[in-house]
């Protein structure tokens, strides 16, 4: 099917990640689905008329998709049409020229330094290797501002104690250097030490693993970190994601560059990075309401 030359080519030209092809696929294999009445294989992407893609949109709708949810997908449509007409004759991208409504950008949720530094700092058991790979997890999310999916495919290989560096491969299999300090170097040689106490022989290939040698994976590090984080934290989410906006907010607050920062999570733009400067003066104004003076009308209410 057409459909999966356009993922082959994402994939092997493009290098997206496997779960962006595989968000892709869902929302392509979606449209096949509607648009050919339930026969995928029978779809004809010529043949689509930006009516077509609008009775598209309102049957999401009814359906109960967010506006969130309808963009993503008819943008996976827009690239799709994107590479018909670079690759395979295509004249026209009916789904161009569509107006969508737009979405709001919610601030990232991220925990208060204090509350971080009780999740990592409540006595764990220092001979266990499930204890201390699970503390060792939210550390090194919250020391580097790695992705999930980054922490995931972390090699043995690629994390250093001796330079206090790693490297992890991001989107687009980028790799890119991430320094971290001694407290994070001192708990990867603990549980170095405990993983080859369970696992002899030979080091594993990947850096994260389960007692039986196999390596994570995803659902399970977001289990382990919300499990971790639930009660013990004041936030609406508990995911490794929270932690990653904690380590860039953190980072601003006391004073690090926005470029480094940028370079530090591995984001292409500078204007992904600019959303945690929000974060910081929204913690700012809050600040100056509780503390100046003048910033309460008489009353004892706030000046807004």
């Amino acid at each position: 099917m057409i459909i999966d030359d356009f993922l082959t080519y994402i994939s092997c030209e493009l290098n997206h990640s496997a779960n962006t092809v595989a968000a892709y696929r869902r929302d392509l294999t979606q449209w096949a689905e509607y648009a050919t009445s339930g026969n995928p294989p029978g779809l004809q992407p010529f043949d689509t008329t930006v009516n077509d893609i609008r009775l598209w949109i309102a049957y999401l709708a009814d359906k109960g998709d967010t506006t969130r949810t309808i963009r993503r997908k008819v943008q996976s449509l827009r690239a799709f049409y994107h590479y018909l007409i670079a690759h395979r004759g295509a004249v026209r991208n009916p789904a161009a020229d569509l107006q969508l409504a737009k979405v709001q950008k919610d601030l990232p949720v991220h925990i208060r330094p204090g509350e971080t530094s009780a999740l990592m700092d409540t006595p764990i058991d220092t001979d266990s290797f499930i204890e201390v790979r699970n503390r060792l997890i939210l550390l090194m999310f919250y020391s580097t501002g790695m992705r999930s999916t980054e922490l995931e495919t972390l090699t043995d290989n690629n994390v250093d104690t001796a330079k206090c560096e790693l490297k992890v491969l991001g989107k687009r299999n980028k790799e890119r250097i991430i320094p971290f300090g001694n407290e994070l170097a001192e708990m990867i040689e603990t549980y170095r030490r405990l993983r080859t106490d369970i696992i002899p022989g030979s080091p594993t290939e990947r850096f994260f693993v389960r007692p039986t040698g196999d390596p994570l994976y995803r659902k399970l590090i977001y289990n382990i970190v919300h499990q971790s984080m639930a009660g013990a934290v004041h936030s609406s989410r508990q995911s490794p994601h929270v932690l990653r906006h904690s380590f860039a907010t953190d980072m601003l607050n006391n004073g690090a560059d926005l470029t480094a920062v940028q370079q530090l999570l591995g984001h292409e733009s500078l204007a992904t990075t600019q959303i945690y400067t929000h974060v910081t003066l929204r913690e700012l104004k809050h600040n100056y309401e509780l503390a100046h003076p003048r910033a309460l009308k008489k009353g004892g209410q706030n000046g807004h």
